[in-house]
């Protein structure tokens, strides 16, 4: 028998997203890889694990017990990961769209200042586990909550909510928005890693009409060129300024939880130390939006950003 774990995880991504399209996108890789894996995978076992159809896609009684093992099979793998990880000195922190914003840098800081052994790095994953499901990080920055049982959450603060407009747009003239501003209005909404609903409105000032995107670089496209406004969090606002796209204030809106996510079976104590970290720089009070704001504070030497002297490395996971 020749399994591979690339065949389990594409697995267990298609069995979690019902649809190969969806489980590629999370594994960042192609929907003809993830067939072609699933594809091996069930010719090496004799058995057929889901039953497709043209509109889903849905365990058989022998796939549901292959998943069950699958996924048992992929966090033993996982242990073993992050106990190297562990060895190699690094805690890898995985994101959606934004980090932690304009408390991204302060934290990075008292990180260092606190295990200058263990180097800190930032991964943005287009997955809805920021990249914790598929192993690829110790802990995420999650400001929805996941509601899988693999996983445990701890809530480490609030953002305010941003409108983000086109800077044409006679909306970005005014210092702050409602959520009445919204009325009529398209919004833009990533529904897989997305902070936006449209059950955030009362039925007397709903949007108009969806349209829905993949990642923060389709949404800040759209917005730019005027065909749709959306809100988001303080720290997409300060993490993406963008030429054409104004930020600015919704007054009214509902706070956005921001949620630590890790495994439930890893205790670990790096994992306690980022917690209590970013729990910290939460407790001072809300970071500023982006440069140029009105609200944006300075920095300990006095810069205008809170900028440190060298950047922060934050890569991304490319597709493959």
């Amino acid at each position: 028998m020749n399994l591979e774990l690339r065949h389990l995880r594409s697995l267990v991504a298609v069995d979690d997203a019902r649809t190969f399209t969806d489980a590629a996108i999370s594994l960042g890789t192609s929907q003809a890889s993830v067939s072609r894996s699933v594809a091996t995978l069930e010719r090496t076992l004799g058995v057929c694990v889901f039953q497709r159809t043209t509109r889903s896609v849905t365990p058989t009684a022998a796939g549901k017990r292959i998943i069950e093992h699958a996924r048992r099979v992929l966090d033993e793998a996982k242990l073993l990961e992050e106990a190297a990880r562990d060895h190699a000195g690094e805690l890898r922190v995985g994101y959606a769209w934004s980090a932690l914003g304009g408390r991204t840098i302060a934290l990075q800081r008292r990180w260092e200042e606190a295990n200058p052994g263990v180097q800190l790095i930032w991964v943005q994953s287009s997955s809805p586990t920021a990249g914790l499901a598929g192993g690829s990080v110790d802990l995420a920055v999650v400001r929805r909550q996941l509601n899988d049982p693999r996983f445990t959450e701890a809530l480490i603060g609030t953002e305010r909510r941003y409108a983000a407009v086109a800077a044409t747009d006679p909306l970005a003239r005014r210092r702050f928005l409602r959520m009445a501003d919204f009325s009529g209005r398209t919004i833009a909404v990533d529904s897989r890693t997305g902070t936006t609903a449209e059950d955030l409105w009362g039925p007397e000032a709903q949007p108009s009409s969806v349209r829905l995107v993949e990642g923060v670089d389709d949404w800040l496209t759209l917005i730019a060129t005027g065909k749709a406004m959306d809100m988001s969090s303080e720290a997409t606002a300060t993490q993406y300024p963008r030429p054409g796209v104004a930020y600015k204030l919704v007054r009214d809106a509902p706070p956005i939880s921001v949620f630590l996510a890790s495994w439930k079976d890893d205790p670990s104590v790096l994992i306690a130390d980022f917690a209590r970290l970013a729990r910290q720089a939460f407790e001072g009070g809300p970071a500023a939006p982006f440069p140029g704001s009105r609200d944006f504070p300075r920095g300990a030497s006095g810069d205008r950003h809170g900028l440190p002297d060298a950047p922060v490395q934050i890569p991304r996971e490319h597709p493959g």
